[in-house]
């Protein structure tokens, strides 16, 4: 089996190997060869190089045993570095590549487990140096820090475990929903606003988003990093006015929208669609808690401190900053639930979508773009909640792209491997005058490309693709012309040692303006340059 299809684990702080049907390691990641030694490197037959004859069985019975019982998990002795045996909760699953059967084993130490320290665990800080959970008094919550726990090393390896598997579902979600939500926005934006459908529509895509939303969490969770996609500079007030209209629709009651929005507002760097993420939970919440008769303000602000602030309300330090405002005349958050409003899985509400992530998101979305969140709710006064972002003292043009303006005829060349994708970007393009050509695979957008290669202005590719990958399709096109745009799309976050340049670069999954907004920024460099 060819390492890089094994799995996405080969860096993964816990032991992990593949096995196939007749007990062959065929594939280890570097900690198993770390624990286990360097026999696990030369596609040994399990039983004789890491499986101990401790365990009440062989490996075949093993194997045989695992796909009949209800759990994947079970206690087995492994002989790790030095000859020592030692227990591991031994997580194994089967699965299939090249019509060829393999087991993947994860171990997980028990916790209690009497046998010398393994060199790739982490020590866990003394519990004086955990950081701590702490609230202001007053009406006012803020997280000025983190949680304060404590996990075995088996507890945390096997959560990394299930975010890493979570991490690939994610990528086949974002696929589906990147083909659902550039069709839904695309025909909401062809369509009269007093159309019989539109309502449903905009549920749909509303319900996208929600589950994009999902999707982007659960990658973003499956990394111990922070989401290091490019953080733009910008001006915020287009985000919040895309925001709200998605909340101003027929039905939606006769709740009174104020908009208040700083006509020359600094610049902020930021991650358009996580900060769309959090203002849209600040406002559900908003329109949750007022009555159909209810108002909602939203207002931005320029916020120059000359001396850092620190009071119950908000700590900050001396600089430059965007305010962004969203009140309402709600029912307002009673004393006792607001110091816990930031907790992740807390929740008041009865109904069982609300899983009590809401604002803990907003928080996490926040800090991660360097600002913080204050939240007041005076006694029978409503809620607001106030997001201070880093800015630079500088004005940048708001004036949103005019729908006509992304039209064009240039031709475009589409890859990936999922023709529901294919077809959407053809869709949409070609909707607006472009040309689409469409490969399915790598091999195909090469054979299109070498045909006219001067009569292809743009192409948009998947990264992730059997066969050829995206990044060897880029390497092989440059290599034919090293001018041309190549825009590059994935479902993955990428790392900070990830080096694409992100005025090339497309996330998954994406709304049809976005994808022609996109192309023609790329279309205007070009003929500018």
């Amino acid at each position: 089996m060819k390492p890089e299809l094994a799995f996405a684990l080969d860096h993964a702080a816990w032991p992990a190997f593949l096995v196939d049907a007749s007990g062959i390691v065929r594939h280890a990641n570097e900690a198993a060869v770390s624990v286990l030694g360097t026999v696990m490197e030369g596609e040994p037959a399990l039983s004789a190089s890491a499986w101990s004859p401790e365990n009440d069985m062989t490996v075949d019975e093993f194997l045989q045993r695992s796909e009949r019982s209800s759990s994947p998990v079970s206690l087995s002795q492994f002989r790790v570095k030095g000859g020592v045996t030692t227990a591991f909760s031994t997580y194994v699953c089967s699965l299939w590549r090249d019509q060829q059967k393999f087991f993947l084993f994860q171990l997980f130490r028990e916790p209690h487990s009497e046998r010398p320290t393994l060199p790739y665990e982490a020590k866990a800080p003394p519990a004086n140096e955990l950081g701590a959970r702490k609230f202001e008094s007053g009406d006012t919550a803020l997280r000025t820090g983190a949680f304060s726990f404590e996990a075995s090393a088996a507890q945390k390896q096997k959560l990394e475990c299930a975010l890493q598997l979570a991490r690939t579902v994610s990528l086949d979600f974002n696929n589906a929903l990147t083909s659902i939500l550039g069709h839904a926005s695309l025909i909401l934006g062809k369509m009269e606003p007093n159309h019989p459908w539109r309502n449903s529509l905009v549920e749909v895509e509303k319900s996208a988003q929600k589950a994009a939303e999902i999707a982007q969490d659960l990658a973003a969770f499956s990394r111990q990093e922070k989401d290091t996609r490019a953080q733009v500079p910008g001006n915020l007030n287009s985000v919040l006015r895309r925001t709200v209209e998605l909340f101003q629709k027929p039905g939606s009651g006769n709740i009174l929208w104020t908009l208040q929005l700083e006509k020359r507002l600094f610049t902020v760097n930021f991650d358009e669609a996580k900060l769309q993420q959090g203002f849209m939970k600040i406002l559900e919440n908003a329109v949750e808690a007022v009555t159909k008769d209810g108002r909602v303000a939203v207002r931005t602000y320029n916020q120059s401190l000359e001396e850092g602030v620190k009071s119950p309300a908000v700590q900050l330090p001396a600089g430059h900053y965007v305010c962004v405002e969203i009140s309402d005349n709600g029912c307002g958050i009673p004393g006792d639930v607001l110091p816990r409003i930031f907790e992740p899985f807390f929740t008041t509400k009865k109904i069982p979508e609300h899983r009590g992530l809401g604002l803990a998101w907003v928080y996490g979305i926040v800090t991660n773009h360097g600002g913080t969140v204050a939240v007041t709710s005076p006694p029978g006064q409503g809620t607001i909640v106030r997001v201070f972002l880093p800015a630079q003292q500088k004005i940048v043009k708001d004036s949103g792209t005019r729908i006509e303006d992304l039209r064009g005829s240039q031709t475009v060349l589409m890859v990936d491997d999922e023709e529901m994708l294919l077809t959407l970007g053809q869709t949409i393009l070609s909707s607006f005058g472009y040309k689409v050509l469409t490969a399915n695979s790598g091999q195909r957008a090469l054979e299109l490309f070498s045909q006219s290669p001067s009569q292809i202005h743009v192409v948009i590719t998947d990264l992730v693709m059997p066969g050829m990958s995206g990044r060897e399709l880029i390497d092989h096109l440059q290599k034919i012309s090293p001018t041309v745009p190549i825009l590059s799309t994935s479902g993955y976050l990428r790392t900070s040692a990830e080096e694409d340049d992100d005025e090339m670069y497309l996330r998954k999954p994406y709304t049809s303006q976005e994808l022609l907004r996109k192309v023609k920024q790329i279309l205007t460099h070009v003929e500018a340059s």
